[in-house]
């Protein structure tokens, strides 16, 4: 055998990973808002549940909006292979997406939504390169100021952190397949879908 696939088991696979859609941009674009929208309205689609080491945000829901861990579980996680892919975010905690989880869902036929940051979308294209990448983008940067400051769940020198790495995210939007404008919640969660390829 010479261990090189045929072409129908590397079909079969990069039509698998195609199910996967990758949705990342900047701080306070609105990318929780946007997944939180797709769970409620699109429940054909499967949502990835991210791991960090943050604490949780007024409102959100362990299992729900993250899985909220301490250092030592992040660690074991990534020591045992389970993290798809994970990084430090804004210089102080760690995000990251278990790889269990989605490979179950993309086995199960269902189209999956990974909602992470850019550095996580970076690792998940060198080795998912046949996934769909989506850069959700906001209407301006003052805009995008507005939000973060209006969200009122960070400091001062935590919002200024965050617009740092949100002028670098920015700049990312070319590594991305398509990008769709976070002018309107429900506009912009029916184009995600859509770019998924389910009827919306």
């Amino acid at each position: 055998m010479s261990g090189v696939p045929d072409a129908a088991s590397t079909a079969s696979s990069q039509d698998v990973l195609r199910r996967l859609t990758v949705l990342a941009g900047p701080t306070a674009v609105g990318k929780g808002t946007v997944s939180a929208f797709v769970r409620e309205r699109y429940p054909q689609v499967w949502l990835s549940v991210s791991a960090t080491t943050r604490p949780p945000r007024p409102g959100e829901v362990d299992g729900v909006h993250y899985r909220f861990v301490d250092d030592a579980t992040f660690d074991a996680m990534v020591a045992a292979g389970e993290m798809l892919e994970w990084a430090v975010v804004h210089g102080r905690h760690r995000y990251g997406t278990p790889r269990g989880p989605v490979e179950q869902a993309l086995r199960e036929g269902r189209a999956a939504l990974l909602e992470i940051d850019l550095q996580g979308a970076r690792q998940v294209r060198a080795t998912m390169p046949e996934a769909r990448f989506v850069f959700l983008a906001p209407p301006s940067w003052d805009e995008l100021v507005r939000r973060l400051v209006g969200r009122g769940t960070e400091t001062e020198a935590e919002r200024e952190r965050r617009l740092t790495t949100a002028r670098e995210e920015l700049a990312a939007e070319s590594e991305f397949d398509v990008t769709i404008v976070n002018d309107d919640v429900a506009r912009a969660s029916a184009a995600l879908v859509r770019e998924m390829g389910l009827a919306v």
